[in-house]
């Protein structure tokens, strides 16, 4: 029996997540089966998660000047890399939420280049998510790093209901990609988070040289945490990183890679993020939207360029597919 007849069965028909051996088998497919595993995809995230779509905003509250050596990451002050340091103040905050409301989004995400929040940022974030919640309905999440317990808690307190936290790649590659800090340090956030009673928002960079091996592992690590969304992005090659000279994921492999994490996770939110456009383009990424994705975050990127909300908004109307609507507010 073929991988996608067994994941026919198993994940269509019964909603039990394919094991890392056969989300290998997914990620080996022959390029004449990536349009059946779309298809069948498609139907797992249809019967599992609905057919809305997902829209979220996010902004760089800290931008540039992180200590940390990601080596996919512009940010990171320890390279020799364009992007500045700059800090938003909360009316900035206010004014991208209520823009990104605008589009229909139900999301906006907060994002600060830091290890972890010092007690200024944390401040910061409490009053900032109580002048957005003040003038715009939408949800907001935070990504600040590394947290503590207390910290966790007064998040959830401020009005955070997703926090995240990615584990960026497979455990066995992760030394390849930080040297900083470590990949336990980051589960051990995102274990924080879950039993706080949090969203868990955790998913990762495909394409920065891991081989298929690690790449069905970091799959299988990532449906450990049964979390409630993935980020998928794909390495876009940023001038002066470590990353900067590595080749552009082969879309083949991208779309290979959506079907293969829709298999191993069928009731999570997949959402399309970084380096979709530079992969993919427009045709590629409407065949992830039809093949396991139901989310993706609208507008620019923290430090690359993404594609205007327009024309996400016009592609999803294109194919049929409804935007999640705000149905709460807490």
């Amino acid at each position: 029996m073929s991988i996608l007849d067994t994941a026919r069965t198993q994940v269509l028909e019964q909603g039990i997540p394919l094991t890392e051996e056969q989300i290998l088998d997914v990620l080996r497919l022959p390029e004449d089966e990536i349009s059946g595993l779309m298809e069948l995809a498609h139907e797992v995230r249809l019967k599992y998660c609905g057919e809305e779509v997902e829209v979220e905003g996010i902004i760089s509250l800290k931008t540039g000047g992180c200590p940390e050596d990601c080596h996919f990451c512009s940010q990171s002050g320890l390279f020799e890399s364009p992007v500045r340091s700059v800090w938003l103040d909360i009316a900035q905050l206010v004014e991208a939420a209520k823009q990104t409301a605008k589009t229909g989004a139900t999301e906006f995400c907060i994002v600060a280049a830091v290890k972890g929040p010092d007690d200024k940022l944390m401040a910061q974030m409490e009053e900032a998510v109580a002048a957005i919640h003040a003038e715009v309905d939408i949800e907001v999440a935070a990504s600040i790093g590394t947290l503590t317990p207390a910290q966790v808690d007064r998040l959830k307190a401020a009005g955070v209901h997703r926090y995240n936290h990615n584990l960026e790649t497979a455990r066995s590659f992760f030394p390849q990609v930080v040297t900083t800090h470590t990949w336990e340090e980051r589960r051990e956030t995102l274990r924080l988070v879950a039993e706080a009673g949090l969203e868990v928002c955790s998913g990762g960079i495909l394409g920065m040289g891991e081989t298929l091996e690690q790449r069905a592992e970091f799959a299988a690590q990532l449906a450990e945490l049964n979390p409630h969304e993935v980020p998928m992005n794909f390495l876009d090659p940023r001038p002066g990183t470590p990353f900067a000279d590595h080749e552009v994921m082969d879309s083949r492999d991208a779309l290979r890679a959506i079907g293969a994490f829709r298999l191993a996770m069928p009731r999570t939110m997949l959402r399309f993020a970084g380096g979709r456009e530079l992969t993919l383009g427009d045709e590629g990424a409407e065949t992830g939207l039809l093949g396991g994705m139901n989310a993706l975050i609208a507008g620019n990127y923290l430090t690359t360029l993404g594609r205007p909300m327009e024309q996400d908004l016009d592609m999803m109307d294109r194919l049929n597919l409804p935007i999640k609507v705000l149905n709460k507010f807490v």
